[in-house]
This record gives structure tokens, C-alpha cells and sequence, in this order.
């Protein structure tokens, strides 16, 4: 009995000290390699043009703000009205992964960089791929919601809790 009481209080005491020890290493190396990002900003401005990186960097929290956030926002509250319990998770996860995905390959689908020049440059069908991609991901999704309705199925319960 009293082995059980040690487990929870040493889970909710908080961190070990190679816990602490290992955020503050992986802090440092993130603030290492901010200043080293920053430095070579200021040090090389033909190469950086700070005044375009300021401009996408101000862009970008405005676009995050103003329409990333109260989009997610509008799809969270329609999925916990059209989704059930057991799968809105699974859909959660697959519009995210599908939204980073197709945002962090919208320069190559979207062919910025390219040439005509030298097709060499953007060789392949990025829309093509990403679709493929996009599939693969959904397919999965689907999978996994048909693995928790049979579960839901032979168990007989209705699966309406949070953790599905």
C-alpha cells in the first residue's frame, strides 16, 4: 500500500534532477543556436537582407494571429460538435499532420524557386506527392477510427468518453 502512495507522490513532485538537468542542456542548445541564427542575421546582410527576414518574421505573427489561430479555433469547435468522442481525436491529428505537411511543402507545390531555365531545380510532381501523402495520412486515420468502432462494437460500449 505504501509503495503506491511513494509512486504518486514522487509523479506529481514534479521533476528529477536528470530531468532538470536535461531541459537546461536542451535550453541552452536552443538559445546557442538563436543567437547563432541572429548573429549571422546582422553579420551578413547581403546574404539575409534583415529587413526582408523582419518583415516575414512581423507577417508571419500577424498571419499566425489573425488567421491561423481563429481558424483552428472555428475547426476545433465544429469537430467537438460533429465528431464523436472516439474519433475526434484521430481527425485532430490528422488535420494537423495534413496542415504541416501541406504548409512546409507549399514552396515546392506551389513550384517558388523553380526555372524554366533549369527544370533540374524542382524535378518532380510535388502536387502529385503531396496528394499521395495527404492520402496516406487520411487512409490511416481511417483505419484507425474503423479499428475503434469495431473495439466500440464488440465491447458494447458506446465509446462517447474523452479517451476513446
Amino acid at each position: 500500500m505504501s509503495g503506491d502512495s511513494d509512486a504518486g507522490a514522487g509523479a506529481g513532485a514534479g521533476l528529477s534532477v536528470g530531468g532538470f538537468a536535461l531541459r537546461v542542456v536542451l535550453v541552452a542548445a536552443g538559445l546557442a543556436a538563436l543567437g547563432y541564427g541572429v548573429d549571422g542575421l546582422l553579420t551578413m546582410p547581403r546574404a539575409t537582407r534583415p529587413s526582408n527576414a523582419t518583415a516575414w518574421l512581423i507577417g508571419g505573427i500577424v498571419v499566425h494571429d489573425a488567421l491561423l489561430v481563429p481558424g483552428t479555433m472555428l475547426v476545433g469547435f465544429a469537430l467537438s460538435r460533429l465528431v464523436r468522442a472516439p474519433y475526434r481525436a484521430v481527425v485532430q491529428g490528422a488535420l494537423i499532420v495534413s496542415g504541416a505537411v501541406a504548409l512546409m511543402s507549399l514552396p515546392l507545390w506551389r513550384g517558388y524557386g523553380g526555372s524554366v531555365d533549369n527544370p533540374s531545380v524542382n524535378p518532380l510532381p510535388y502536387g502529385r506527392n503531396l496528394a499521395i501523402v495527404l492520402g496516406a495520412v487520411w487512409a490511416g486515420a481511417a483505419l484507425l477510427m474503423i479499428s475503434r468502432a469495431v473495439r466500440v462494437r464488440r465491447t458494447g460500449r458506446r465509446g462517447d468518453s474523452a479517451d476513446g
